[in-house]
């Protein structure tokens, strides 16, 4: 498997860079058997030229098997900021030494081994849907891609003449919204700001559902940390998270506030074993 698939995260910035690391160690953890594929800065130095916190992470992914890569990165210079870099991501579509890529954003975690997509029948792309917006959107958090020098031209051209609110999803939903293959959101795509929700009709689906947090968290291969306005988990405080996590529905049902902290939890835990102590090598 190794040869024709990869999962691919892309970094911006050395704080994604410790996620990114974090989402290495996840997939090695749960047994995924693709190749990893790192695009990360061309700017940055490597690992072998200097031992700064950086040098050191990257030196981190390619102990836990990834191939680092060098990027240009796509910038936007205009629209919201949060987001100037995430064309970098697209770039996934030009990786041709591989016959179909998982694209995974960074601020998730992996639970469960993903390796299933890639035997999807073939499609140019396969994703979710943002199940948490009302107009059928495709969600560009994970994205199954076979690379192709024809796609990434398609990616190019909508880059250079996009429209100041179109960003990452917008170009992919310009392109493939219509034809992409459809990956279900569950268990591929879980927000962590459903456990705070009270209506969870969007998310399951179909009204003879009943929504059940520690079932859904068990089922879940993939969550992404999605909490406005409450910061990312490597941002929040104590008080932050204390402030924002879901009530209990009653005196002996607190499963959402205990799925919701896990998740915060194991992540603070996990960043502070693989990121804030890297191993001398």
């Amino acid at each position: 498997m190794k040869s024709d698939f990869a999962y691919c995260l892309y970094v911006t910035n050395p704080q994604y860079l410790c996620n990114a690391v974090m989402m290495l160690e996840s997939l090695e953890r749960v047994g995924t058997r693709a190749s990893r594929l790192l695009l990360f800065p061309d700017t940055w130095p490597t690992q072998e030229s200097t031992p700064t916190p950086t040098g050191k992470l990257l030196a981190q992914a390619q102990h836990l098997g990834a191939t680092l890569q060098p990027i240009q990165l796509q910038h936007s210079t205009t629209g919201e900021p949060t987001w100037a870099d995430s064309y970098t991501k697209l770039l996934a579509f030009n990786q041709t030494q591989f016959k179909r890529v998982i694209s995974l954003d960074t601020d998730a975690t992996v639970l469960q081994s993903l390796d299933e997509l890639f035997l999807y029948p073939s499609t140019p792309v396969a994703a979710p849907i943002a199940y948490w917006l009302k107009d059928r959107t495709l969600s560009s958090q994970l994205m199954l891609i076979e690379p192709s020098d024809v796609e990434f031209l398609k990616i190019m051209d909508q880059i250079q003449h996009h429209k100041d609110t179109d960003f990452d999803m917008e170009i992919v939903n310009n392109l493939y919204g219509d034809t992409a293959t459809i990956i279900p959101h569950r268990p591929y795509d879980l927000l962590t700001g459903e456990f705070r929700a009270e209506n969870h009709t969007l998310y399951l689906g179909d009204g003879k559902r009943t929504w059940n947090a520690t079932r859904e968290l068990q089922n879940a291969k993939l969550v992404h940390f999605s909490d406005w306005p409450i910061p990312k988990p490597w941002l929040a405080s104590e008080d932050d998270i204390q402030s924002g996590k879901p009530p209990c529905r009653s005196d002996d049902d607190c499963r959402d506030q205990d799925a919701w902290l896990w998740m915060y939890r194991d992540f603070s835990l996990r960043k502070r074993r693989i990121c804030d102590q890297i191993p001398e090598r």
